[in-house]
């Protein structure tokens, strides 16, 4: 597919995508003042349940190897949460159900929402669990819990996710962990001195993790290098949009924007209260890079892609009643959602390009109907193939089954906070930054429809429609 995709999306009128030309507009795309409210029909639907976001936080986001590095997940996830616990005041028996998302999950808490929720001072009697969906992981937590509280199973349920990629798991090669369990099993001093007699130096070798596709054996890398160069994006424009990113990211930081971040004591060290991966550079720095995978010809890069990050996100989502009866004001509602599915070989990385259209058409809205659009960065190649792709009737036509485009996002409302590519990417928790930084920001520029959309390993996909709440 990728080599027809390559001849046939430059045949088509995807040369000068109108979202994609950053020269012919400023670069900053500053954050709007505060607008006038849209006079919007509501999503709301006679008989459905309304559900709620009342808040979110976040742990500050960092690299791997730095700060977080001596701590567990579990560490990070009970921060997020008692963070949110502070953030709201809800009583810590309130919460009928917990749900938390990650993706390389620590053996020794492999139910980490469990482990998290005793470690903040939850009640021991309230239920938790943890889902897996690669980058998608919170999205799966956040839209579970939408769904235990439209069925009347529970009336307030916190989601949310955690990475820790400090300190992952890794193993010992499988002859060897056969040859220890079966040690373990052996019952005679002979028997285990014959199994300690047959392990051979290879045996030794570790199996490290790696970020690739178990179907393909391709890591994520190459497939954003595969697809950038299969609609035809450049690496200029890959180190534009980085360069964007982590600029709207450090001005928003400046300016008290990323207000969903909660300090974190690490012990034996400082207050951590910022995230520490933003870093404008120039576009002379970033062209001194050399490919990160597909080498030497490659355009994916470390500077135009998201890096190995640790962090941990919580959301508290309720049903309307429950949140005004215990007196708060919602930040947002959390409307429609889809999932889908597509190749994980060439089209591993479009998740957006085919989750937008549909849960537009299942929320009876266009995309100039959305005021706020949140994406997923997981490199600055796949967000630009994505816009092209969904600014392409071709694309639309042959992939999608669709009679036309559904058009690209403006870039004057896309990620103006920054983006997974310069706030870090912890790849569980992510999902609940994307829907937390939407509310925050529908209420700062005065909107009423934002869309999240996200990637994930698996060739999957989300989407969400989030409608500001009435001030």
């Amino acid at each position: 597919m990728a080599s027809m995709l390559m001849n046939s999306v430059r045949n088509c009128s995807l040369k000068s995508p109108r979202a994609v030309q950053f020269a012919a507009r400023s670069l900053s795309t500053a954050v709007p003042l505060q607008a006038q409210a849209k006079s919007k029909k509501t999503l709301s639907k006679t008989g459905v349940k309304n559900i709620v976001l009342v808040d979110g936080v976040r742990t500050p986001f960092l690299q791997s190897g730095t700060t977080y590095a001596d701590l567990m997940p579990h560490d990070l996830a009970r921060t997020a949460l008692q963070g949110l616990l502070n953030r709201t005041g809800i009583p810590k028996d309130a919460v009928d159900y917990i749900i938390y998302g990650t993706v390389i999950q620590e053996v020794k808490t492999s139910n980490v929402a469990r482990e998290a929720a005793l470690g903040a001072g939850f009640s021991d009697r309230i239920p938790a669990h943890t889902v897996t969906m690669a980058c998608i992981s919170s999205n799966q937590a956040m839209t579970t819990a939408v769904g235990m509280i439209a069925a009347g199973q529970c009336d307030a349920v916190v989601a949310g996710g955690v990475e820790f990629m400090s300190d992952v798991p890794i193993r010992h090669s499988r002859k060897m962990r056969k040859t220890m369990l079966s040690l373990n099993k052996a019952k005679t001093l002979g028997a285990r001195l014959a199994l300690l007699g047959s392990i051979r130096p290879a045996h030794l070798a570790p199996e490290l993790p790696a970020v690739a596709e178990f179907s393909t054996e391709e890591t994520m890398g190459h497939s954003a290098d595969r697809l950038a160069a299969a609609f035809g994006v450049s690496r200029r424009e890959q180190d534009e949009y980085a360069l964007r990113s982590h600029s709207l990211a450090k001005r928003a930081q400046d300016e008290g924007l990323l207000s969903d971040v909660v300090g974190f004591k690490v012990p034996g060290k400082d207050i951590v209260s910022k995230d520490n991966g933003i870093r404008p550079s120039s576009m002379e720095q970033m062209a001194k890079l050399k490919p990160a995978f597909v080498k030497p010809h490659g355009t994916v890069t470390a500077a135009n892609s998201s890096y190995l990050t640790d962090g941990a996100s919580a959301v508290l989502i309720m049903s309307e009643e429950k949140a005004l009866a215990l007196g708060y004001k919602p930040k947002a509602y959390l409307r429609d959602f889809v999932y889908v599915s597509q190749d994980p070989k060439d089209q591993l990385l479009l998740g957006p390009s085919y989750a937008t259209p549909k849960v537009l058409e299942r929320s009876g809205l266009k995309l100039a109907d959305i005021d706020v659009f949140e994406f997923h960065e997981a490199f600055a190649g796949q967000i630009l193939s994505n816009l092209k792709a969904m600014d392409s009737d071709w694309f639309a036509k042959t992939y999608m089954g669709r009679t036309s485009k559904v058009g690209s996002p403006p870039l004057d409302k896309f990620n103006l906070w920054g983006g997974s590519l310069s706030l870090g990417h912890p790849f569980g928790a992510t999902g609940c930054r994307l829907v937390t930084t939407v509310a925050h920001r529908l209420k700062k520029e005065g909107g009423q429809y934002g869309l999240v959309a996200a990637c994930a390993a698996g060739g999957q996909g989300h989407a969400m429609v989030i409608e500001a709440y009435p001030q």
